[in-house]
């Protein structure tokens, strides 16, 4: 198979010398092995240098036997596949002004990988404490978080399900983690909500019950979202 100059298979040649000295650098000789460097050609390596790669992309020859491995190269598009999509999750999680706290539990950011995201992703990064959702949008944010978790109140939530929620209601993604993660650790709490309605008389919450505007922990009588004490 014969090249041109500045082919890409001169290119390709080029590339794999420059893969073959470092493996020589590195010591690594099972990689050299296992394309087939013998002793003389690595002596014949060492002897390489910078104007002889250059003049690589001259000859007219091609030393290479390139064959694709299927057994490695479909794992290694499925998890290049899983890694982009943790990506594009991870950018539209930033974009939504999700919190450090939710950033480093789900993904493992620290704080200045974690700004640098912002930097990068967000015009104009929030500073300073987010406000607390307003009732409406609590009670929104209630139902729809119920709805995901009414087989299981103490199941955690995919990464999806945290960017629906907050679309749907339209809650900022802060609200959305701090609010789930606090009604999370009560359990299944949708028997005692019914109970507190029926207490009432009128839909949650009733007139007897506190708002779940700034919930931190369960009404004490009725066991829904109570106010933040304090």
């Amino acid at each position: 198979m014969s090249t041109a100059p500045g082919t890409k298979e001169s290119e390709l040649v080029i590339a794999v010398l420059l893969y073959a000295i470092r493996c020589l650098a590195e010591d690594d000789r099972h990689a050299l092995r296992g394309m087939n460097f013998g002793p003389k050609e690595i002596a014949a390596l060492r002897e390489l240098n910078l104007a002889d790669l250059y003049r690589v992309g001259k000859l007219q020859a091609h030393c290479l036997d390139i064959r694709l491995s299927r057994e490695v190269y479909w794992p290694m598009l499925a998890h290049l596949r899983r890694e982009r999509e943790v990506e594009e999750i991870q950018r539209d999680l930033i974009q939504a002004d999700a919190p450090l706290e939710m950033m480093r539990r789900l993904f493992g950011v620290g704080a200045r990988e974690y700004t640098r995201l912002r930097r990068l992703l967000t015009p104009d990064p929030a500073i300073g404490r987010p406000p607390e959702p307003d009732e409406a949008t609590s009670h929104a944010l209630w139902r729809a978080w119920s709805e995901r978790t009414t087989n299981d109140p103490t199941a955690l939530l995919t990464l999806e399900d945290y960017l629906a929620l907050s679309r749907e209601t339209g809650a900022s993604m802060r609200a959305v983690w701090h609010l789930t993660q606090r009604w999370a650790q009560y359990g299944d709490v949708s028997h005692e909500v019914a109970t507190c309605a029926r207490v009432n008389g009128s839909s949650f919450p009733g007139p007897a019950c506190p708002s779940p505007s700034a919930p931190s922990q369960l009404c004490a009588t009725h066991r829904h979202p109570g106010p933040i004490a304090g």
